[in-house]
């Protein structure tokens, strides 16, 4: 047997109240793995420790399940304890990948609309911050941490393998092959996806994604829901195809899905556009049940789902979260993702992923915009992760933002309790917090100013009056971390705190 290397963590979930022993759950589980295509021939097992730790189950549970499934045949033990998918077994026992061959409707091309609507609230619009100046950011990554040296030689490694082999011409507008195989091997096994790369089109950062996924689903006149409170790019994206944009309250579960529920019974909705994993900007984790209730809604009133996964890797509790589209069994789910946050956003490589049909119209529009995307830079990116080097970088950085948060914590509930609410987020990059005194909202947002301090309230993301009524109006503001050091966050933190003593 050719020995595989395992560079991504094999992840899924244990059905919740099931009657069967725990090492049966695993068994069928790894089985249906295997048939669904997610673990192919010869895939490199995790080991029994590392996969009980991912599970929090006793190993030698796991070791039980590992020595009935090498007896059923599905997998296969070699030296050094090494376990693998068997290589012998029979085509029959697999399918294809759920997202390969979907069928899809679609607006026709000729129904789009080419007018472009401005954008009212540009969150991530480039400003030059003043000096001296603390920014809180909507979440954004420390680019000090960027593996310079790194990336700089697997640029020129690619750029000669590039000028070498001829391949500085045109490409594929869905991006270069080697690094849609390298992205659908981590989103099958650290994420649970079913796909292959005819689902995968790579795209310059996941604004370009959700643009996309609007341009090819939404046509004038279509409604696009949203939660009250969201990313206002991605509204400015549907809005700009000539959606009415519709907006249904969230809480600390997620998205309300008896709300939607409501909505739909009254209105054809074409989209919903989320972010599941760490809303945005509340940071909530959508719930098991409301994420069921969400793909049921899918499928019953025949809507499609963009999500937004824009932050995955950074979640801090030890259970992961796998995505929608992990659980997505009628086709629904639109999954975007980037790069930018375990990067740089200047890289700007991200992904999306649909049905073939859906991302070969995706293909034709990116031949409309800019015929193609970096190859350079994307070989660069599939460098890195075939060789480890973006896995390591994800885990150091990983360490260095779970640090900063606990530090923020501690910082926020020493000197700012008296005026803020908050919970600790479980993940992202960005905590979400509430002023005690709602009216002060107005006085603390001058007196951070004068503070040359940067904050992003509440009303930066609401969606305002395209429904036909304001959103709810919430004394509350999102504070990204990521991009700011120990002594950057304590600044930070004592220039809040006296904004917010004068402003009380």
């Amino acid at each position: 047997m050719v020995k595989r290397v395992r560079l991504w963590d094999f992840k899924f979930e244990l059905a919740t109240g099931s009657k069967l022993p725990v090492f049966m759950q695993i068994v069928q589980k790894i089985i249906e793995e295997i048939q669904a295509g997610r673990l192919s021939a010869s895939a490199p097992m995790p080991s029994t420790r590392q996969l009980a730790a991912s599970l929090a189950v006793n190993r030698k549970t796991v070791i039980m399940a590992y020595d009935e499934l090498i007896a059923q045949g599905w997998l296969s033990s070699a030296v050094r304890s090494q376990t693998f998918v068997s290589p012998n077994l029979p085509a029959s026992l697999t399918r294809k990948p759920m997202l390969a061959t979907a069928p899809l409707t679609l607006p026709g091309l000729d129904e789009k609309s080419m007018l472009i609507t401005q954008a009212d609230t540009a969150l991530e619009a480039y400003t030059e911050a003043a000096p001296g100046s603390i920014q809180f950011s909507d979440g954004m990554p420390d680019t000090r941490l960027i593996p310079n040296n790194i990336i700089a030689r697997a640029f020129r490694h690619s750029l000669l393998h590039a000028s070498k082999n001829h391949c500085l011409s045109y490409g594929d507008p869905k991006g270069m092959m080697a690094l849609r195989r390298s992205i659908s091997d981590m989103l099958n096994m650290e994420r649970g996806l079913y796909v292959t790369t005819d689902n995968i089109c790579i795209v310059r950062g996941s604004q370009m994604g959700i643009f996309l996924a609007a341009r090819v689903l939404v046509k004038p006149g279509d409604h696009v829901v949203v939660e009250h409170l969201s990313y206002p790019p991605a509204r400015d994206a549907f809005k700009s195809c000539g959606a009415h944009i519709l907006s249904v309250g969230l809480d600390e579960h997620g998205l309300k899905v008896d709300e939607l529920e409501a909505l739909c019974r009254k209105t054809r909705i074409r989209a919903v556009y989320v972010t599941p994993h760490h809303q945005f900007p509340t940071t909530v984790t959508m719930t098991p049940e409301r994420r069921l209730k969400l793909l049921m809604l899918a499928a019953t009133y025949d809507f499609h789902i963009i999500e937004d996964d824009y932050d995955h890797e950074f979640h801090f509790t030890n259970h992961p979260i796998l995505p929608l589209a992990s659980s997505d069994k009628h086709n629904r789910v639109i999954y975007v993702g980037s790069l930018s946050k375990v990067l740089a956003p200047a890289l700007r490589v991200g992904y999306l992923v649909a049905p073939a049909t859906l991302i070969a119209r995706c293909s034709q529009e990116i031949l409309l915009i800019d015929r193609q995307g970096n190859s350079v830079t994307e070989q660069t990116v599939s460098e890195l992760i075939n060789s480890g080097e973006l896995r390591h970088h994800i885990r150091k950085t990983f360490k260095i933002y779970s640090e900063r948060r606990q530090h923020f914590e501690r910082l926020i509930h020493a000197q700012l309790q008296p005026y803020l609410d908050f919970k600790m987020p479980v993940g992202g990059l960005a905590f979400w917090v509430l002023l005690k005194k709602a009216h002060t909202l107005p006085a603390l947002l001058q007196q951070a100013q004068a503070q040359k301090l940067g904050l992003l309230p509440a009303s930066n993301f609401a969606n305002g009056k395209e429904d036909g009524k304001a959103s709810p109006s919430i004394a509350g503001f999102r504070l990204g971390f990521g991009n700011l050091d120990m002594d950057e966050i304590e600044e930070g933190v004592r220039r809040l705190q006296l904004a917010l003593t004068t402003a009380a």
